[in-house]
């Protein structure tokens, strides 16, 4: 006997329901508003081509109109998402409701639907990543003279200003934005005519619904329009990427604001209270990017988890249906919360002053200095001031109490003879202000390069920020346009 062909005889087992068909209903939420406008595009362009009666397709439309989440219900025990939608609008309909599915099966309408919401969000979330980038290069050119001493593994590295160091992160947080444009380049396709593999007789024309839902053109292939997951792939994986940024100067962040460091000052509002420890402020908004970074990782695992399948199986998308909007949904949240954390902070400087006084930071331009002015390579000009370091750190002294005759008395023990380097050459390569008014090649903390870079990002974040804006009006306005239409149907609109 053929157990794998023609309908089920019985209903639903109760783990299935458990198991799936429950998990599916969860994504309702997700999924309805979008399963409105696939279902209006869908009823209008039947009514178009003269494949549903009138009367019946004026019953449709009003009644997906009228649709909300309550009055579909959206059941488990019903089946999938799609499958309640049926059983509401029969309930309200009768037969009419059954000519919904001319020429569509269900999987085309949710992956109408799941497209529709991710290409809002992503647009909208590229707006956020604007107002970060925006709220970074701000913050930059307060601190764009601040000096500090910059590190590399929690060690003092070379002296630079905040300005310069914020302004890092705004540069891959654009670069981010730009890439959840493209990844909405590759949402903003319509599968709709697609079929189950291979379209259908009653549709020669799939632009028009393209058109109606907004999208700026329809994916070439049908059985690729169905089952294509790359895009979802890009989009988990830019998520990770604009998380982590975020992450990086968080983590910076927590070390910066301990009493141990007291660089910076986190605002109150984006602090919490120790319930116990009465001295303690948490850096709780510090805490929450940090985690919501790793949530964000895992999507990018599971997602890839999921898709590793054969082609033209539903069980990737609908574990997609689930995680990918709830990762969207944490980025934009992670998102705003660094923006206003970097908006509030405050450094201070009296501390970043000290630390540049008390350590070594000025240790690479000196070397230069000994190798420009001393005649010896860069190798034993490291060596040497190295060496001085070393000495000033096991008495208690910092980089200020560099002294030529100390890089005399080093240079003849390891090369045999003084260098004579000059006080004043000595001072400017040993003083942090100077020797960040040496950075003028393109990038670099001086005055000019940051200037250029500030201005960079200005113009980058309005092209950004532009680009993404009109993708969302345009959202808007076709949403707008086809419930319009819709409703001059049904005769109750203007024409």
């Amino acid at each position: 006997m053929d157990g794998t062909s023609g309908l089920p005889t019985r209903s639903p087992a109760p783990e299935l329901i458990g198991a799936g068909f429950a998990y599916e209903s969860q994504g309702a939420a997700i999924l309805h508003d979008g399963l409105n406008l696939a279902d209006l595009a869908h009823v209008l362009d039947l009514l178009d081509r003269g494949i549903i009666p009138h009367e019946a397709g004026v019953a449709l439309l009003r009644v997906v109109l009228d649709a909300s989440m309550e009055a579909v219900g959206y059941d488990p025990r019903d089946g999938e998402p799609y499958n309640s939608r049926e059983r509401a609008f029969a309930a309200q309909i009768g037969s009419a409701a059954g000519w919904l599915h001319a020429g569509r099966p269900r999987r085309e309408a949710t992956r109408l639907a799941f497209r529709l919401h991710l290409r809002r969000r992503t647009a909208e979330l590229a707006l956020a990543a604007v107002e970060l980038a925006r709220a970074l290069a701000a913050r930059a050119g307060e601190y764009r003279q601040l000096l500090f001493p910059d590190q590399t593994y929690l060690q003092h590295a070379q002296p630079s200003t905040v300005g310069h160091y914020l302004s890092s992160f705004a540069y891959p947080v654009i670069r981010d934005g730009r890439r959840l444009l493209d990844v909405f380049g590759w949402l903003n396709r319509s599968p709709a005519g697609a079929g189950c593999v291979n379209g259908t007789r009653l549709q020669s024309d799939r632009v028009a619904m393209a058109d109606r839902l907004g999208f700026d053109g329809v994916i070439a292939n049908t059985r690729d329009a169905m089952w294509q997951v790359d895009g979802l792939v890009q989009l988990v994986s830019t998520l990770a990427s604009l998380a982590l940024t975020q992450d990086s100067l968080a983590e910076d962040l927590e070390i910066w604001a301990s009493s141990e460091f007291d660089y910076v000052a986190l605002a109150d509002e984006y602090t919490r209270a120790s319930v116990l420890m009465p001295q303690k402020r948490n850096p709780y908004s510090l805490a929450m990017i940090r985690g919501t970074t790793g949530v964000l990782i895992g999507h990018v695992a599971g997602t890839l988890a999921v898709q590793k399948s054969p082609s033209a199986r539903s069980d990737n998308l609908i574990f997609a249906y689930g995680e990918i909007p709830v990762a969207l949904e944490h980025a934009r949240r992670m998102t705003d919360l660094t923006t206003g954390v970097v908006a509030t902070l405050t450094m201070n400087a009296a501390r970043l002053r000290e630390e540049l006084a008390g350590g070594y930071s000025q240790s690479t331009d000196v070397a230069e200095e000994l190798m420009l002015s001393g005649g010896i390579d860069y190798r034993t000009a490291y060596d040497i001031v190295g060496a001085a370091v070393r000495r000033l750190a096991l008495e208690g002294r910092g980089a200020g109490d560099l002294t030529p005759p100390l890089l005399d008395q080093i240079a003849v023990e390891q090369v045999g003879r003084p260098l004579g380097i000059d006080d004043a050459r000595l001072a400017d390569a040993l003083d942090p202000a100077a020797i960040v008014a040496t950075r003028v090649a393109t990038g670099g903390a001086a005055r000019e390069p940051m200037g250029a870079m500030l201005a960079e990002l200005a113009g980058d974040a309005d092209a950004l920020g532009g680009a993404a804006r009109e993708r969302v009006d345009a959202i808007d306005g076709a949403e707008q346009r086809l419930v319009a239409v819709a409703r001059r149907v049904i005769g109750e609109g203007t024409p």
